[in-house]
C-alpha cells in the first residue's frame, strides 16, 4: 500500500463508521414539519371556503403551526448537538455562525419558523380587523409565506446533504419527497391563478413557467434517484389528489354570510396542473445533455429545458382544462365543480373559460405574446434551476 491509498483509506475510515451510526432523524423530523404545514394549508383554505373564518384555534392551524414549531426545535437541536457535543464529522459537515455551528438546513429551518410564529398574531390581527381572505397572497401570509418556503427549503437542504454524503442511503428518496413538498407549497401559492376556468389565459401559462420549472429543473439536476423531477412532480400530483379526495369525507356548513352556496362538506381544491408532463420531458432532456452545463451550454440547455416545459404544458393543459368544465369531471376524483366555496353563486361562468373574449376588462387570452412571456419565464426559470441543482448535488453540509 502507497503513501496515498494509506492516507486515503486514513480520511475514508471515519466517513464509513459515520455513515453506519448516522440517525435519520433530523431530516425525518424536518420533512414531517413540512408535510404538516403542506396538509395544514390545504385543510385552511378548504376551512376557509367551507365554514367561513372561524377562531385562530382550528385544526388546520394547529397543523401548520405544529410544522414550523418541530422545525424551529429540530434546527434548535442540531444547533445545540454540533456546537457543544459534535463528532468530527458532524462538525466537518456544519456551518459556523456567530460561533455555533449546525448543518446549513438547520439555520435555515430556524429561520423560517421565527418567520411563522411571528406571522401568526400578525395573521389574527387582519383576520379580526379586516375578516375573511379575499386572496390568498395578503400581508400576514406573506410573512407566513416566507417561513414556509424557509422551512421547505430547510427539508431540502438537510435531505440533499443526506443524499450526497451517504449515495446508497434513503436520501436520494427523501429529497424527491422533500421536493415534491416544496412543488406543493409552491403551487397552493398560485392557486387563484390555477383554476381550470383561467387555463386558456396566458397569466395560468406565465405563473406555472415561474413556479414550477426552476424547482423541477432543480431537482432534476440535484436528484441522484432516476427520474428525480417526474417523481417530484408525482409526489406533488399525489398529495394533491389525497387531500381532494379526503376532504370532501367530512361534514361542515358555513357560518359567515352570505351562502350563495350551501356547502355540507369540506370544499376539496382544484384538480392540480398535470406539470408531471412537462417534468417528464425535463427529466430526459437533462439525461440526454449530461451533467456539463457550463457558459454558453448552459443557456443553450436552459433553452431546450424553457421550450419543452411550455409545449408540454399547453398541449397537456389546455385540453385537460376544458374536459375538467364538463360535466364528467363533475365527480369525486376530479372534484371538477366541487371546489367552489360557499361564498361562490351558482351559474354557467362555472363550466366557462374565464378572461378570454376580447370584449372583456380583463381579457388575456393565451396568444404569441403571452406565449412569448411565458418562454422567457420558462427560460429563465430553467437557467436558475440549473445553477441551483448544480449547487445542491455538492451541499455536504
Amino acid at each position: 500500500m502507497n503513501g496515498d491509498s494509506h492516507a486515503a483509506t486514513i480520511l475514508s475510515a471515519p466517513s464509513a463508521a459515520h455513515a453506519r451510526t448516522r440517525s435519520c432523524a433530523p431530516e425525518l423530523l424536518l420533512v414531517l414539519a413540512a408535510t404538516s404545514i403542506t396538509i395544514g394549508i390545504i385543510w385552511d383554505i378548504s376551512w376557509h371556503s367551507s365554514i367561513g373564518r372561524d377562531t385562530f384555534w382550528t385544526p388546520a392551524h394547529m397543523a401548520i403551526y405544529l410544522g414550523g414549531v418541530l422545525s424551529g426545535f429540530t434546527g434548535g437541536w442540531l444547533a445545540i448537538k454540533h456546537t457543544f457535543f459534535p463528532t468530527p464529522q458532524e462538525r466537518e459537515h456544519s456551518v459556523e455562525v456567530f460561533g455555533t455551528r449546525a448543518p446549513l438546513g438547520a439555520w435555515v429551518a430556524i429561520w423560517g419558523a421565527i418567520a411563522m410564529i411571528t406571522s401568526a398574531p400578525f395573521d389574527d390581527w387582519w383576520h379580526n380587523a379586516y375578516g375573511l381572505d379575499v386572496r390568498i397572497i395578503s400581508p400576514p401570509h406573506a410573512v407566513l409565506g416566507l417561513g414556509m418556503f424557509g422551512i421547505s427549503v430547510a427539508a431540502l437542504l438537510l435531505a440533499v446533504s443526506w443524499q450526497n454524503q451517504e449515495p446508497e442511503s434513503l436520501g436520494g428518496a427523501m429529497f424527491v419527497f422533500a421536493g415534491g413538498i416544496f412543488l406543493t407549497l409552491s403551487g397552493l401559492f398560485i392557486m387563484e391563478y390555477t383554476f381550470p376556468n383561467l387555463q386558456h389565459t396566458s397569466r395560468f401559462y406565465e405563473v406555472c413557467c415561474l413556479q414550477f420549472v426552476i424547482r423541477l429543473v432543480a431537482m432534476g439536476r440535484a436528484g441522484r434517484m432516476s427520474w428525480p423531477a417526474t417523481r417530484t412532480a408525482l409526489v406533488y400530483l399525489l398529495i394533491m389528489c389525497l387531500m381532494i379526495w379526503i376532504l370532501p369525507l367530512f361534514p361542515a356548513r358555513p357560518k359567515l354570510a352570505p351562502i350563495f352556496n350551501p356547502i355540507t362538506h369540506m370544499v376539496p381544491p382544484s384538480f392540480p396542473a398535470l406539470v408531471v408532463f412537462p417534468a417528464l420531458g425535463i427529466d430526459l432532456i437533462l439525461r440526454k445533455t449530461g451533467e456539463r452545463d457550463q457558459g454558453w451550454r448552459r443557456v443553450g440547455i436552459a433553452v431546450a429545458l424553457g421550450v419543452a416545459f411550455l409545449l408540454i404544458l399547453v398541449a397537456v393543459q389546455w385540453f385537460f382544462s376544458e374536459f375538467m368544465l364538463t360535466p364528467h369531471a363533475n365527480n369525486w376524483f376530479f372534484a371538477g365543480n366541487r371546489f367552489w366555496s360557499f361564498a361562490s353563486g351558482r351559474g354557467h361562468w362555472r363550466s366557462e373559460f374565464w378572461h378570454v373574449n376580447p370584449g372583456d376588462e380583463n381579457s388575456d387570452p393565451l396568444n404569441m405574446r403571452g406565449l412569448g412571456w411565458s418562454l422567457l419565464f420558462a427560460t429563465f426559470s430553467a437557467w436558475l434551476g440549473l445553477l441551483w441543482g448544480g449547487w445542491m448535488k455538492k451541499v455536504k453540509r
